[in-house]
């Protein structure tokens, strides 16, 4: 099997989705609520929100969804809101989530680069908060390729976001991974002829990912070892 770049979703995946998104939520909840408990239960109801357990519920359209997406669930509780202009304000409320990564992402990034591979990051937020999260991390530089769902490609499991980083990366598709920690991801990445990897840094159980996985990782950490094993 020949590899020469791999592309990574980023929540759930270069960061940790409950320890990012889960604080994020309770956050965002109380600022658009402002005090009402019955907004806060309503909004939290239209995005699957456990206010009890503080986090999100596997079914939630939030954890794989679009910005967008996010917009129009929480649009369903605010009514007096205009879905774009909730769209803007979760644009910029995530650009400034606290973000985990799920392992050191500068020093595995420098050491994929080594090996010579195209990398790069294809996300269903925005680019804009994808930017913003990456720059923090500072690993924006070391990609070769970042997009949102915003970005003119589409969003995933469609695969031609996907397919858009093999194309500006020179690769062909069957040389690439897809790296993620949900359906939506390895989906695309089926789709798009790609290789699959699935990641346990989100929510979805390694059951689910494995039914589209070549292979299911406790998380990105574990991809240096699992690419030497395919030259063994």
């Amino acid at each position: 099997m020949k590899i020469a770049g791999i592309l990574f979703d980023k929540d759930g995946t270069l960061f940790d989705f409950r320890a990012t998104w889960d604080v994020w939520a309770v956050d965002l909840i109380a600022d658009l609520s402002a005090g009402d408990a019955g907004l806060a239960d309503r909004i939290a109801e239209a995005i699957a929100f456990d206010l009890v357990n503080r986090q999100f519920l596997p079914h939630s359209p939030v954890i794989a969804g679009t910005n967008r997406e996010a917009a129009e669930c929480v649009a369903s509780a605010l009514p007096m809101h205009r879905v774009e202009d909730l769209e803007i304000v979760l644009i910029e409320s995530a650009a400034n989530a606290p973000l985990a990564p799920a392992v050191p992402l500068p020093a595995l990034l420098d050491g994929l680069a080594q090996r010579g591979l195209a990398l790069g990051v294809m996300t269903n937020d925005s680019e804009q908060a994808a930017r913003a999260h990456l720059s923090h991390a500072r690993i924006d530089g070391k990609l070769d390729f970042i997009a949102g769902f915003d970005s003119g490609f589409g969003a995933k499991p469609a695969p031609e976001p996907l397919l858009a980083f093999a194309s500006q990366t020179g690769l062909s598709p069957e040389t690439v991974i897809m790296v993620g920690d949900s359906t939506h991801d390895l989906l695309a990445g089926r789709r798009a002829g790609m290789h699959t990897l699935g990641v346990l840094t989100g929510i979805a159980p390694a059951e689910e990912l494995s039914l589209l996985a070549d292979a299911v990782l406790p998380d990105i950490g574990h991809i240096p070892a699992w690419l030497d094993a395919l030259t063994v």
